[in-house]
This record gives C-alpha cells, structure tokens and sequence, in this order.
C-alpha cells in the first residue's frame, strides 16, 4: 500500500496513473505561460521556492535552476520517492512526502510558494493558507494555478464530472481570503493522439471523457486556468 499523509485529499488522475499524468505536465502549456505569469507578480530568482502537491517533482528542475532552493511537497509518498530520484542530482531541492496543511518547514523559511493543480481549490483548504501564513516570509507570495471551470470546453467537462463543484464559492472563497486572480490562457499540445486520449480519460468520469474525445479533434486543446496570488 502507498504510504499517504495523514490529511490528504486524494488526486485520483497522477496518484492512480502517474505515467499518463506525465504525459498531461508534458503537454501543458508549450509557451511557459503560467511560469511567466507568475514571474511577473514575484520572480524566484535566487529564493526558496516551495512546490506545493509536486507530485513526481516534474517542476522542480526547472524552479531549482534559478532559485537557491526549491522544496517540493507531496502527501503521496511513492510519488515523493520519485520526485527525489529525479532531483538526486540536484543539491538545492529537497523533497517532503507531507500534507498541504503540515508542512515540515520552519516558521517565515519560504518567499515563493506554488501549488499547481494540487489541493487549493477553495472551501476546505483553511489549514493550507494558514500553513502559508506560517512558513512564509514577510514579502513572500504564494501561487495558486488552478482549472477555471467557468470557460471553455475543458471547464464544460470539468463541470460534469465534478457537479457538486460551485465556481460561485470558490471565487467567494479567494475574495474573503484576499488573493488576488487573472485568467490564463493555456493550452495542452500533445505529440500523440494516444496521449491526450489517455490525458482526457484521467481527468473525467468514463462518459464526459468519451464525449471531450468525440469533441476534440487533432493533438491539442484549450486549457483555461486561473492565476491567484497573495503578498504576505
């Protein structure tokens, strides 16, 4: 059995099929949109960056090679082992397997955190931005990149599969918390037709993924997100 934090909200696409959610981090955003949107609000650049949900650590070469240090976090820890093999040769990552809302970080130790895709989606998620509270420095800020369910196709499908997801509270949510948000525009190019078939059937029920299949011709599709930010 894999070894689960204590807390964690399952992330049933990468915790039952990493090797296909490898191929969706593959095919996400070809022009570095979200990084570059991000880097405009606060760059990384010589910080300590932490990652938050990291998964199999597929970001954390690309953070550790301008900042000081990155840190990833993953509440699954098999995931988390293979984050560390693919960092072992980078002596400024580290790699926690730990929930969203126990971090093992001292207090005021981080200037940027992300969490892309993983576990910031709104209502439910008061003991992860009290944890940011803590471990972040003053001047810090904290990223959140998320699906934005109001648009497109994409956030059609995501509607469907998750109907008791309510964008209303979640935007309510973000207001009452003082993050601020900006839409992105990204997409997802695959080298493959089998490869976003496979994306599309991780990230819906069986009949909406058929449907997102029947609808989506070609190699590629929009991936409407959201940014959110806050300053601490």
């Amino acid at each position: 059995m894999p070894r689960i934090a204590r807390g964690a909200i399952p992330s049933p696409n990468i915790w039952n099929t990493p090797q296909v959610y490898e191929l969706e981090n593959r095919a996400v955003d070809p022009e570095g949109a979200a990084d570059a949107a991000m880097r405009a609000v606060r760059h990384w650049d010589g910080a300590t960056v932490l990652d938050i949900g990291c998964g199999t650590g597929y970001h954390l070469p690309g953070l550790a090679a301008v900042a000081a240090r990155a840190i990833g976090v993953e509440p699954h820890g098999d995931l988390a082992a293979l984050a560390r093999r693919r960092c072992a040769a980078l002596a400024n990552v580290d790699v926690h397997a730990a929930a969203a809302q126990d971090l093992p970080l001292p207090d005021a130790s981080v200037d940027v955190a992300i969490a892309r895709w993983a576990y910031f989606f709104g209502p439910g998620c008061e003991p992860g931005l009290r944890e940011l509270s803590r471990v972040l420095r003053r001047g810090g800020t904290a990223f959140v990149i998320d699906l934005d369910a109001t648009r497109g196709a994409f956030g059609r499908w995501f509607s469907r599969t998750v109907p008791t997801y309510s964008a209303r509270e979640v935007e309510a949510f973000w207001d009452r918390h003082g993050w601020q948000r900006r839409p992105l525009d990204l997409r997802m190019a695959f080298e493959r037709r089998a490869d976003l078939e496979a994306v599309l059937r991780i990230e819906f029920a069986p009949q909406v993924a058929e449907q997102a299949i029947a609808e989506t011709p070609g190699l590629e599709l929009d991936y409407p997100n959201v940014l959110r930010w806050r300053h601490y």
